[in-house]
């Protein structure tokens, strides 16, 4: 069976999520409709990651098997089509060896968080970027951010829906930094927890505010305590950029 790996570019905010539900719209049934529509066949859609609902994508990886032959570079212009107007698009399409796992081979995944730190309404970016008027200061965010860098229990930063085994993940890289009135938050990983990168974002607004210090976030994560986090940043503003596969 031909197996296909889709890159993917979204805007959550129309969705339930990429998993598909039982009530409201996903990213996963409409890639699944689309293929259907083209293809005659019922696939199955897996994703390198489960984002929320109001996540976004730059580039989510996935795949799906189909029993028929189809020329990557066509099939992904269909999908595309129609799944017109929902706010997705197939960046590339491709064929795959049949051992290829979206999720599964995945080595690393890279979300980037963006916050408008302004007092002007956000027009252009509703919904798109997480708001905070009062100034922030990236430096500290940065510096406090590598607390969390290294082998944790993320237990204080991990939804109480999660349904990972353990609590305890590597952060490869945690990294804030100013463009004009955005600051960009950006984490690196094998894998996260439910809400993670949004609550790790929550409590270094919480730093850049001035509210809390270093020494703060430290204390949440050394509690293990969900009830210690400061702040879960909204969905709207979280990106999910790349996964990394051996060999790419």
């Amino acid at each position: 069976m031909p197996r296909f790996a889709l890159t993917l570019e979204f805007h959550g905010g129309p969705f339930m999520g990429l998993q598909r539900q039982p009530h409201g719209p996903t990213l996963q049934r409409a890639v699944e409709d689309a293929a259907l529509a083209v293809t005659g066949e019922i696939v199955t859609l897996h994703a390198a990651g489960r984002t929320d609902a109001g996540v976004h994508a730059l580039g989510m990886r996935a795949h799906f098997d189909l029993v028929r032959e189809f020329d990557p570079f066509r099939l992904g212009e269909a999908l595309s089509a129609l799944m017109r107007p929902q706010p997705i698009a197939v960046l590339d399409c491709r064929l795959v060896q049949d051992d290829w796992h979206a999720r599964f081979s995945c080595t690393g995944r890279a979300y980037e968080y963006r916050i408008a730190n302004r007092r002007a309404p956000l027009t252009l970016e509703a919904g798109l970027a997480w708001q905070v008027r009062r100034p922030l200061d990236v430096f500290a965010m940065h510096d406090a951010a590598q607390e969390l860098v290294g082998l944790h229990d993320f237990t204080t930063f991990r939804s109480v829906h999660c349904q990972s085994a353990s609590p305890v993940k590597t952060l490869d890289r945690l990294a804030v930094r100013r463009e004009g009135d955005h600051v960009i938050i950006e984490a690196n990983a094998r894998s996260f927890l439910h809400h993670q990168v949004r609550s790790m974002v929550g409590c270094l607004a919480l730093v850049g505010e001035g509210r809390w210090k270093r020494t703060d976030l430290a204390d949440a994560l050394k509690a293990k305590d969900r009830c210690k986090l400061g702040l879960n940043a909204p969905a709207e503003g979280l990106y999910f950029v790349r996964a990394t596969y051996p060999g790419e």
